[in-house]
């Protein structure tokens, strides 16, 4: 065989075997942003924030030992010479730093409200170092955002403003602040999560990032590798690291106009009380998801009511918009326009229906769609009487009529659902039972496996609902 014919049947061997061969799959390394030129570029639209409070002395006829003793005279002429001896405290100022952002070539910057709130002066100091006075235009407790106006002759550079709800979990972020005083810091990371509920407000809607931010950064812009603002950076969580938190800018963007023209931010209303929907509860009313908002109470004459809403409806849809979760609710319904009619999708009876509500203006310190803590879990275990007034009496609550829980068996499914003696029974599984045989006769119903919806009211006059799992 010669080395011509042998070298030639190796070289088609070998193109049949790379013929055959699985194709190299190369992964595209990730780029990261060209940090270095954000910085640079984006910068100029930081500025710091410091404020100052005068903290006047309390005087001693103003301390409340002297205003409420009895024996004021006797002090007085005892200790009168003495204390008017003494040295007199002086006012003194105190100081905070923070961070903001410039939305507009006419000067105005967006801050978050607990940065220059109840400062007597607010001064601006911008990237070139220059110093100016600001002065507070309007502010938003509810979503910490305040928005702040120094005059400047020259345009002032303008951080562009971005779309949040695009944002996704994993992202570049970079944020610039004044944490501990240290002007023009720049830290950078990721979007570690989005949706956070933190509990410091109706509205909490937090992005979550490890980018550091620390005192000093509340106020201050977030920014995407596009070099948009998607998020005012706000909260930290005292001795974690890498954990922040961010209002949305989409939020910011619903209130700015009114903080602007009018001083202060003016909210729709809806006018019922909800809960998040558990997958045990949504199955006890026939829905096959767990998505939505359960509606546990509609306040008397608010919009809800006038619409026809009731206790038991699970919104599915807000004005065109899924409700994914319960929290979800109250910022759809904060940002609606006053009078604006709604479609609402509710889910009722089995089927979903449409209703037609319009919202009306949110009263101070009224509730627009608000939520109330209940805990879930499985089981019944409870001991129910029809309420008497002697025993209304002796409980301490208001109602006289309908049906109590008297007894909790401990460790039983009831107790793990939160439900407590004194609790009265409005529903059993959609029905309204007012005695005791009608509640035996709906209960007697429920076999193994089975879930109870309850509609509980408690003492202090709260109404949720509960999921009890039959396991006997």
């Amino acid at each position: 065989m010669s080395t011509s014919f042998v070298s030639t049947v190796r070289c088609l061997v070998v193109g049949m075997i790379a013929t055959l061969a699985l194709p190299v799959i190369s992964i595209a390394k990730p780029i990261s942003p060209d940090f270095v030129e954000l910085a640079k570029r984006l910068k100029p639209t930081v500025v710091n924030i410091r404020t100052t409070k005068n903290i006047k002395p309390r005087q001693r006829a103003q301390h409340p030992q002297f205003q409420q003793n009895p024996f004021n005279n006797f002090f007085d002429d005892f200790f009168g010479r003495y204390f008017d001896e003494m040295p007199q405290q002086r006012p003194r100022r105190e100081q905070a730093l923070g961070t903001g952002f410039i939305i507009s070539a006419e000067g105005y910057i967006l801050t978050n409200n607990h940065v220059v709130k109840g400062a007597d002066e607010v001064m601006v100091k911008l990237s070139d170092g220059r110093e100016v006075k600001g002065e507070i235009k309007g502010s938003d407790e509810k979503l910490d955002l305040a928005l702040v106006k120094i005059s400047e002759k020259e345009k002032l550079p303008v951080a562009e403003l971005g779309d949040s709800d695009r944002l996704e979990v994993g992202e570049w972020v970079m944020a610039i602040g004044n944490p501990f005083g240290l002007a023009q810091t720049v830290t950078a990371g990721i979007v570690s999560a989005k949706g956070r509920v933190i509990g410091s407000g109706p509205y909490d809607d937090y992005i979550q990032t490890d980018a550091s931010i620390n005192p000093g950064n509340s106020g201050g812009p977030l920014f995407n590798a596009e070099g948009q603002v998607i998020g005012i950076n706000t909260a930290i969580i005292s001795g974690g690291q890498g954990i922040g938190f961010a209002i949305p800018i989409n939020m910011a963007k619903d209130v700015v106009a009114q903080l602007r023209d009018k001083g202060k931010v003016t909210r729709g209303y809806l006018g019922v009380r909800f809960q998040p929907l558990t997958a045990d509860l949504a199955k006890s009313f026939g829905l096959d998801s767990d998505k939505g908002a359960l509606v546990a109470n509609v306040e008397k004459d608010g919009p809800a009511e006038k619409a026809g809403l009731k206790a038991g409806d699970i919104i599915l849809e807000y004005d065109g918009k899924p409700i994914n979760e319960g929290n979800e609710l109250p910022r759809y319904v904060a940002v609606t326009p006053i009078d604006k009619k709604v479609k609402l999708v509710i889910f009722r009876d089995g089927k979903k229906q449409e209703v037609t509500v319009a919202i009306a203006r949110l009263k101070d310190g009224g509730t627009l769609a608000n939520t109330d803590d209940f805990t879930e879990s499985a089981t019944m275990g409870i001991a129910v009487q029809e309420l008497t007034k002697e025993l209304a009496s002796r409980l301490g609550i208001r109602d006289t009529k309908g049906l109590i829980v008297s007894e909790v068996k401990p460790g039983s499914p009831a107790e793990e659902v939160g439900i407590t003696a004194g609790d009265l029974i409005i529903e059993i599984n959609g029905q309204r039972p007012d005695t005791l045989e009608k509640y035996n006769a709906a209960a007697a119903k429920l076999k193994k496996g089975d879930v109870a919806r309850l509609l509980l009211k408690r003492p202090d006059g709260a109404i949720y609902y509960v999921a009890v799992k039959i396991d006997q």
